[in-house]
């Protein structure tokens, strides 16, 4: 910034010296006459030719309103050049002095009328009739005043000396007439700054000034008849000259000013109206000077000044008129403009008060009647800060003292700035006893404050309904998860500065159990009165400065904060559970739900780099854990956490991972297992079975994978990838046997095992229709078992997703029957076309009575609902018989084949069949078979309680058997190994 104001100062100071240099030459008589001579013509002209140029140059390159004024600057410094080279040309070259009349005076006679036209371009024009007649009154009270004192200095002798030459008399009275006449226009006028020249203007004009004093020094009788080239009245033409020569481009070199663009320079215009206004009077002054100067002189009073002066008074008593009358003029506009504002401001809704620098109230607008319900008459003479809440004025004065402080520094800084306001808000009395939320405008007033004031209460309650409800539940008003977790964390931070310990911090996550049944049987509105029920419960239950927190749906959180052990914070959730328990009544009608709690204590953090944030969401997705571990375990149970838990969805985290790259990247493989029919041994079916390809080669029953398989999106993939797997190996095996057997396929139905959730997940079904679509495969030769009925709120979906594919043609079995909790509800209300029964009611078939029972129970259930009956797991000859006499239609297991590859499984398939076991008749008549057995020892029946022995099928290993037939020692058939 320095390096850069230096630069803009330099020119200034090249121009100041020149002149000084200039000036000094002419005060020591340059050192020679001639050189004095040769400055005093030549430097001239060069001085104004630079002028010429400088002026001239810039006309022609700058464009706008000004641009003729420059041009006719120019010319004029052009025809002052020309007159001082001729007037060099006599004295220098000619060596005589220039005749009278030559063409040196011509040319300086011809500078004022160029300059007085270019002034009038620049200035400023009246924009009225007043204000034209204002300018020409002035204009000639200027001219008048000046032509009056000129005259009675040395026009009326240079008139007088004349005789009575009139051409001679015009010619000697032209050049200082035409110079009071430019001085007049310099000093009456205004000139604008239009187009960014205002620099440029004044420099110009104060350049003219400067020219025109030395004209009129030269045209006193006293310096002209001693004056000769050189002389020290030269430097000030020199001056004049060059600082014409600057104008043009003084704009560029200036520092612009700092000035806010609302003030617009009020106090440079402020002096510049002054100054206008007093120029008439300043030149009435100087006519009376002139008139005094001839009455204290002993002169007779001439006809001339006598004129002069007579018509610059009338001058000046039309203009005392003209200004009379526009003073009467902006009087009624002020008033009307008084009147104007006071009706706005009695008239505004906003509440408009002035206080001194005490804070005495010396004005309220009327408006204070209805914002705050109080007389203003009454409020006047008393303290602002009366009204203002006790808690509110520290802040309030805190406000205003910053608000002055930033006035006082902004006015230092930049002077002539508009001043800013400040807002302040604060509760005011009102004349209720209330106190109202007020926001006020504060600006400076004289010495005191002025405010504009309105009601906010509306507002503020708004924004506190708002802040309330980003942080509350809508249903039960409760907080939400960001308020719990704020606090949580607050309590956490605090904790940990405090030195607290671990067990006084512990975060309860809650579910409701059966909630999603209630909402769907009672309907939406009973199920949020259940869940406000609840939250009511749970805040009766907890103490003042726990926190209760609804997360959304049926899950709810406790924060809980104190010198509390860990079995009472155990205790504290069993009181949560037994009271969310408990039978709610909701509209006349008695519902039940249970509830799911996880318990996880927090340790404080402490130190700089401890984190509250993440230690409270560490400690809320433990609780979770905690609480699905409850949930997992059978529901309606207190469940802490324990590190295991993180560990074990690491895992099963690891294991979804896994999953979805052995898909993507083709770690399983397809096999199948033949499903026999126990009359006739022939393969009716095939199910398919997924196989994991360890990093060995090993085939490997994915068992983890498979539970894991149950959530997440990795399990829908695996379960998409499986049918789109078997289906198209189906097809491919049916176009084969087409192929093999001239053009009529073989159907062999390849069924596909899905769990409740999977078959619910979206796109099983645009999977499953896909693919029967992409393959060509009829629906008829595709079977989908449900592994298991899942939980009670997939009974209505998994209904509609089994339906949708039955409309496909798809058949629909309900595989694991016996294996769990819901099953029989499932055969009566599942569009099913068979049932499998699980391994678990198949392994002990033959052999214990308890088993052949539960086995034909539901075997005659599936046929009474008229479905297909089969077994899983078969591995053994008797189970094979026993399934065999209670009338079951098909099986599958090891006792037929193993699962297997697409090769064994096609040789399979070209057999006609796998031979059976002969059926041993009743179960009674098998007792008794047994008992009659003389070699029958060591055995217990299950059935009868002895100790028995079965000859043939005993003495043989009870081991898997497989494909090929053998032939026992009492004639039985054993299937051997594949």
């Amino acid at each position: 910034m320095r390096r850069l104001r230096e630069s803009r100062a330099l020119p200034g100071l090249a121009l100041g010296g020149l002149c000084a240099a200039y000036a000094l030459g002419a005060a020591t008589g340059w050192g020679s006459h001639q050189l004095a001579i040769f400055m005093g013509d030549f430097g001239l002209a060069a001085a104004a030719l630079a002028a010429a140029l400088s002026c001239l140059v810039y006309g022609c390159t700058v464009g706008g309103h000004a641009r003729p004024a420059w041009l006719l600057f120019g010319l004029s410094s052009f025809v002052v050049s020309l007159g001082n080279g001729t007037w060099g040309w006599y004295e220098l070259i000619v060596r005589t002095q220039p005749p009278r009349d030559s063409l040196a005076d011509c040319a300086f006679l011809l500078f004022a009328p160029l300059a007085i036209t270019g002034v009038l371009v620049l200035a400023q024009h009246p924009r009225s009739a007043a204000g034209w007649l204002c300018l020409l009154l002035d204009g000639w009270l200027i001219a008048g005043s000046l032509f009056t004192l000129s005259w009675s200095l040395a026009l009326g002798r240079i008139a007088a000396g004349e005789g009575c030459s009139p051409l001679r008399l015009a010619l000697n009275l032209a050049y200082p007439v035409l110079d009071i006449l430019l001085v007049s226009l310099v000093v009456g006028l205004r000139f604008s700054g239009r187009d960014g020249n205002r620099a440029a203007v004044h420099t110009a004009m104060l350049a003219l000034a400067v020219t025109v004093i030395c004209d009129a020094l030269f045209t006193s009788p006293q310096l002209h008849s001693s004056y000769h080239s050189g002389d020290l009245l030269d430097a000030g033409w020199f001056t004049g000259s060059l600082l014409l020569a600057w104008a043009p481009w003084s704009q560029r070199w200036r520092r612009p000013l700092r000035e806010h663009p609302s003030a617009g320079g009020l106090p440079r215009r402020r002096v510049a109206t002054t100054f206008s206004a007093l120029t008439p009077y300043a030149a009435a002054a100087v006519c009376t000077a002139g008139i005094l100067y001839n009455a204290l002189g002993g002169r007779q009073l001439d006809r001339v000044v006598a004129a002069a002066a007579c018509t610059v008074g009338l001058a000046l008593i039309l203009r005392q008129g003209v200004m009379l009358l526009d003073n009467l003029s902006l009087a009624q506009e002020l008033a009307h403009k008084e009147a104007h504002f006071r009706s706005l401001v009695q008239g505004s809704s906003d509440v408009i008060m002035i206080a001194g620098a005490n804070g005495v109230l010396s004005y309220v607008s009327p408006a204070a009647l209805g914002v705050y319900g109080r007389d203003p008459e009454e409020l006047v003479g008393g303290n602002l800060l009366d009204l203002v809440h006790p808690e509110d004025v520290g802040r309030v004065l805190s406000e205003v003292r910053r608000y002055l402080a930033r006035v006082r520094l902004a006015a230092h800084r930049t002077p002539g700035t508009v001043e800013a306001s400040a807002r302040v808000e604060c509760r005011i009395s009102s004349g209720i006893g209330e106190w109202l939320h007020v926001e006020s405008t504060v600006s400076r007033h004289r010495d005191g404050l002025l405010l504009n004031s309105r009601d906010v209460t509306e507002r503020v309650m708004l924004q506190a309904q708002l802040q309330h409800n980003a942080f509350h539940d809508p249903l039960t008003d409760l907080p939400n998860r960001a308020l719990f977790a704020q606090r949580l964390r607050a309590a956490l931070g605090t904790r940990g500065q405090q030195g607290g310990t671990g067990a006084g911090i512990a975060v309860l996550f809650l579910d409701l159990d059966g909630f999603k049944a209630v909402n769907d049987t009672a309907g939406h509105q009973v199920g949020d009165e259940l869940l406000v029920q609840a939250a009511r419960r749970l805040q009766g239950a907890v103490r003042c400065g726990d926190t209760v927190a609804r997360f959304g749906g049926d899950e709810f959180a406790a924060l809980v904060c104190g010198p509390l052990g860990r079995l009472q914070v155990q205790e504290l959730a069993e009181r949560l559970r037994i009271a969310l328990s408990e039978p709610y009544w909701i509209g006349g009608v008695e519902l039940g739900v249970a509830a799911s709690i996880g318990i996880a204590f927090g340790t404080p953090e402490r130190g700089p780099a401890a984190d509250p944030r993440a230690a409270a969401d560490e400690l809320m997705r433990n609780a979770d854990l905690a609480m699905y571990r409850a949930k997992s375990e059978g529901k309606g149970r207190v469940v802490l956490y324990a590190p295991a838990m993180r560990a074990d969805l690491e895992r099963r985290t690891e294991l979804e991972e896994r999953l979805r790259v052995a898909v993507r990247e083709g770690g399983f493989t397809l096999l199948h297992q033949p499903v026999v029919d126990l009359g006739s041994g022939a393969v009716t079916g095939i199910e398919a079975q997924a196989r994991w390809r360890s990093a060995g080669g090993l085939l490997l029953t994915p068992a983890e994978f498979l539970r894991s398989a149950e959530h997440g999106d990795a399990a829908t993939r695996f379960s998409r990838w499986l049918v789109q797997e078997a289906v198209t190996a189906a097809a491919d095996r049916r176009a084969q046997s087409g192929r093999a057997r001239g053009g009529v396929p073989v159907p062999v139905p390849v069924a596909v095992r899905l769990s409740a959730e999977r078959l619910c997940s979206p796109g099983l079904y645009e999977t499953v229709a896909a693919a029967l679509r992409d393959t060509g495969l009829p629906a008829g030769d595709l079977v989908i078992e449900v592994a298991r009925t899942g939980p009670d709120q997939l009974a209505d979906e998994l209904g509609r997703r089994l339906t949708a594919l039955r409309g496909l043609g798809v058949s629909t079995w309900l595989a694991g029957y016996g294996a769990g909790s819901g099953s029989l509800g499932a055969l009566a209300r599942l569009p099913l076309d068979g049932l499998k029964l699980d391994r678990t009611l198949v392994q002990g078939l033959g052999e214990s009575a308890l088993s052949h029972t539960l086995a034909g129970h539901a075997l005659r259930l599936g046929r009474d609902l008229g479905m297909a009956t089969a077994a899983e797991g078969v591995d053994l000859p008797r189970q094979v018989a026993a399934l065999q006499e209670l009338g079951c239609r098909l099986a599958q297991g090891s006792a037929f084949a193993p699962p297997l590859d697409e090769t064994r499984l096609r040789r399979a398939l070209a057999r006609r069949g796998y031979p059976l076991p002969k059926p041993l008749g009743s179960l009674s008549a098998r007792r008794a078979q047994l008992a009659a057995d003389p070699r029958t020892s060591g055995r217990a029946d299950p059935a009868g309680g002895r100790v028995v022995h079965h000859r043939g099928a005993s003495d043989l290993p009870e081991r898997p058997a497989a494909a090929g037939p053998a032939a026992g020692p009492h004639g039985e058939t054993v299937i051997p190994p594949a």
